[in-house]
Order: structure tokens, then C-alpha cells, then sequence
């Protein structure tokens, strides 16, 4: 049975296309996304984020969650000299940029246990899929021009993996470069091909906040794939990105 669902969930809509599940699985999906979010976000006051933020807990009282999603902040500030970061001078812990394709990940994975073989989770835009919607056919995402909102800078046909873009068009010049603490700036947009959104997700964002040298770090990134724009309109695209021919 199919099932088409969105809601908002992380200050975004998040929508699941389930092509042979149930609606008891997609809200099971859903459920823990809720459940994520009231955990991990920094906005909410009584998250396990914001009491580690106000010292009223420290790492050993943690949950294993949140000690797999502040190591994988801690790996992806090293790999990029503190460009990315999840503390940001002047404002406190957000792993934001984490969490998002964490969580979906785990959503995938969640809906793979039970039992699913085809679907697509999109969460504004960063997507994780499985299998097919149609006999033959992959997934279609669309990255979406840099400057022009109704147009496309390149289609990917997906099975089994994951996309995600970091770029301005959304929200202006959000990511800041972590040494900094400043607005990045030198490239428009970065899209991330792998086979787990958390990858893909993180990957995207710390790219961004490296400016033009992301471009060489992010392809030198292992099970990753790239599809970059300069502020030069340069477009810089990986040999194995699987671009979709129409």
C-alpha cells in the first residue's frame, strides 16, 4: 500500500513517499522525528542539547544519540581545521547540521526494519531513498538553480542513496565559517551524493563553510560524490555523480 505523508517537523516539512508500507510504519517514521527533534534541537529549552549547554548534564550522562551525533561534530571540525563546527563563537551548542540527516537517516533505516523496499524521504530538500518508484526506474531529485528558484542545475537518478545541498537560496548566508564566526563566502551551492544522508548532509554544510577550498576537501571525501557552484557560476561536478538522462 502506498503512502504519502508531510509534516513539519525541525522548523522544515518532511515528507515520506512510501511506496510498499503501511501507515502504522510511516507513523512510527514520523514518531521519531518528533522524538528527534524534541530531543536535539537547540531551540527547545528542556532538549538534552540545551541542558548539556547550560552544564546540566555532562558527556558521561548522555545518551548514546547524542554522543554518536557529537562525535560526528567533533570528526567533521577536525577534518576541516574548525570551519565546521557545532559552537560557533558567540552563540552556543547547535549540532543542527548533524541531527537533520541523522535523524532522516535513521528514519530510512527505521523504515527499511520494517519492511520497506521503496521510498523516498525528502526533508526540505535533502533526500534519502530506497529502491525504486517504478519498475526500472530511480528516484528522481532535482538540485535546484543557484540563481534562478524555477529552474534545475542538474538532475539525479537515485536507488539506495542519498542527496543533500547546503546552499543561500533558502536562507541567505546562514552558515558561518566556524574560525570565523563570519559569513562564508566563494561558493553558491554544494550538493553531496552517498549512500547515508548523515554523510551527505554533513558533508554539504562543512563544504560550504570551507568556501572555495570545500570544493577540493569535499571531493577528497570517501563514498562521496559532488556537484558544486562558485560564486564564479563554476560548476564543479564528480566523474561518479549520478546525474539522471530524461
Amino acid at each position: 500500500m502506498a503512502v504519502r505523508r508531510v509534516e513539519q517537523i525541525m522548523g522544515l516539512p518532511i515528507s515520506v513517499d512510501l511506496r510498499d508500507g503501511d501507515a502504522a510504519l510511516a507513523e512510527r517514521a514520523f514518531a521519531w522525528l518528533r522524538e528527534a527533534d524534541a530531543r536535539f534541537s537547540p531551540f527547545k529549552p528542556d532538549s538534552e542539547v540545551s541542558r548539556l549547554d547550560r552544564g546540566e548534564l555532562t558527556r558521561e550522562e548522555l545518551t548514546p544519540d547524542l554522543v554518536e551525533v557529537l562525535s560526528l561534530c567533533d570528526w567533521y571540525e577536525q577534518s576541516t581545521g574548525g570551519a565546521f563546527t557545532a559552537r560557533v563563537p558567540g552563540r552556543g551548542l547547535d549540532p543542527c547540521a548533524v541531527v537533520k540527516g541523522w535523524a532522516v537517516q535513521r528514519t530510512a533505516d527505521m523504515l527499511r526494519a520494517g519492511g520497506a523496499t521503496s521510498f523516498c524521504v525528502n526533508a526540505g530538500g535533502d533526500v534519502v531513498t530506497a529502491g525504486e518508484p517504478e519498475p526500472g526506474k530511480p528516484w528522481r531529485v532535482g538540485v535546484r538553480h543557484p540563481d534562478v528558484a524555477d529552474q534545475l542545475s542538474v538532475v539525479l537518478g537515485v536507488r539506495d542513496g542519498a542527496v543533500a545541498t547546503s546552499a543561500l537560496y533558502e536562507r541567505g548566508q546562514h552558515i558561518l565559517d566556524g574560525r570565523t564566526g563570519q559569513p562564508v563566502s566563494g561558493l553558491l551551492s554544494v550538493t553531496v551524493f552517498s549512500d547515508d544522508l548523515a554523510i551527505a548532509d554533513t558533508t554539504a554544510t562543512a563544504a560550504f563553510a570551507l568556501g572555495r577550498d570545500g570544493i577540493e576537501w569535499a571531493a577528497a571525501q570517501e563514498e562521496c560524490e559532488v556537484f558544486i557552484v562558485d560564486e564564479d557560476r563554476r560548476v564543479y561536478s564528480s566523474p561518479g555523480l549520478p546525474v539522471h538522462i530524461c
